[in-house]
């Protein structure tokens, strides 16, 4: 699974890796600042080398890995997980902010959304008995 060079893209390596489903979507979050190489912002051109340091940002979670193995080629699951090796700290984190986001869904007032019209004429017709 490892490539014969010394060095792949950036943007292939994370599709490789499985951290996004296409390489558009992993060159787009390199453009857009979300991925950083040894503490620097890279181009999605930019060539990975085993023992670099990444910093992704994918929706409210962190990631922080090093690079073990280079790919270009996007295999299994379990294949992917080869590539890279996280952080204690960053699964760590990743584990809090999971707990904190479901913490917050449920503590929502309005799970499904929006009230619905009937329900919207519900809450009025209860306010405007109770003023």
């Amino acid at each position: 699974m490892t490539s014969s060079d010394n060095r792949v893209r950036i943007d292939k390596w994370l599709w490789a890796a499985r951290f996004f489903k296409t390489r558009a979507l992993s060159a787009e979050a390199v453009e857009g600042g979300k991925v950083s190489v040894n503490g620097d912002r890279v181009k999605p051109a930019k060539a990975l080398k085993a023992g670099d340091a990444l910093e992704l940002r994918i929706g409210p979670y962190t990631w922080s890995i090093t690079v073990t193995e280079l790919s270009d080629r996007r295999g299994s699951a379990t294949e992917a997980a080869r590539l890279y090796q996280e952080s204690a700290d960053s699964r760590r984190g990743r584990e809090e902010t999971a707990e904190r986001i479901k913490a917050e869904r449920l503590s929502n007032p309005f799970p499904r959304g929006r009230p619905t019209k009937k329900q919207r004429r519900q809450i009025h017709k209860f306010f405007e008995e109770n003023d």
